[in-house]
């Protein structure tokens, strides 16, 4: 069952590295060139979509214990996925240097290192918006396994709990128990005595 599921993800891996190239070679690019790239990408993230499905599907087959493991993969691949197509629709509207100098005349050169500057900035930006995500990520994790470690408490202080109260009435049964045998002694004590 694993092995379909590391099948689907080395096929994931294929796709996701194409796609990635030829998202980064749509801006430079124009006209009919641009179209048939974009709509071959937009072929590929579909069938990703589709290996998705597939994986989630092999994953509820997988038996519970393991499970949680291939969920999380899972959830890390469809990260990925979202930020591919947020990369696609981005680099769709994005012109290549050639193109910008073509619209804005010669001045747009003299603007070139803002250009830069400015994509460093949204560059460093991106970065630290991921990191809060994954930070984002792993404080969820830790609250869940805070929520799951106290509901383990809650049970482990009401067995303690029961424990107590059965030990309580074997003790009170065990002291009856010998209140009864000394009365018994006594009774069997004043009839040898007769």
């Amino acid at each position: 069952m694993s092995s379909d599921f590391e099948a689907y993800e080395q096929e994931f891996g294929t796709l996701t590295a194409e796609i990635t190239n030829k998202i980064g070679r749509i801006p430079k690019l124009g006209g009919e060139e641009k179209t048939q790239l974009v709509l071959n990408v937009d072929k590929q993230l579909e069938e990703v979509r589709e290996l998705m499905e597939q994986m989630d599907l092999e994953v509820r087959e997988i038996p519970i214990q393991s499970r949680g493991m291939y969920q999380s993969r899972l959830k890390s691949y469809k990260g990925e996925m979202e930020k591919l197509e947020k990369d696609f629709k981005r680099s769709r509207i994005a012109y290549s240097d050639e193109v910008r100098n073509e619209l804005l005349g010669e001045d747009a050169g003299s603007s070139e290192s803002q250009l830069i500057k400015l994509r460093e900035e949204k560059a460093h930006l991106l970065d630290n918006t991921e990191k809060l995500e994954r930070s984002s990520r792993r404080l969820e994790a830790g609250y869940q396994i805070a929520v799951e470690t106290e509901q383990v408490g809650q049970e482990i202080l009401a067995n303690l709990h029961s424990d107590r109260e059965k030990i309580q009435r074997s003790r009170d049964r065990l002291r009856e128990t010998d209140a009864n045998l000394g009365k018994s002694s006594r009774i069997l004590t004043g009839m040898l005595r007769r």
